[in-house]
């Protein structure tokens, strides 16, 4: 699975404030910004969070991960 997302809205979503620290200095190799990042060239499912909503995205896992669920054999939760 690749979660992808714009480094703007990355940078936007910064609760750490490293994209802050990558621009002062501090930081100075962080993929995506000073060091390359590669996205892979094939995945099984693309999640675009910068531009589907979660709920988008939620379905998309959803309709991806059910059929393979559907072959497991889960134990019976005890309550």
């Amino acid at each position: 699975m690749f979660v992808d997302c714009s480094l703007e809205v990355c940078e936007q979503r910064d609760t750490k404030g490293l994209s802050a620290k990558v621009r002062s200095g501090l930081i100075p190799h962080f993929t995506g910004n000073s060091s390359p990042y590669e996205a892979p060239t094939a995945s099984d499912l693309e999640l675009q969070t910068d531009t589907e909503s979660i709920e988008e995205s939620l379905q998309k896992l959803i309709r991806h991960v059910e059929p393979q669920l559907r072959h497991l054999q889960l134990p019976q939760a005890v309550f």
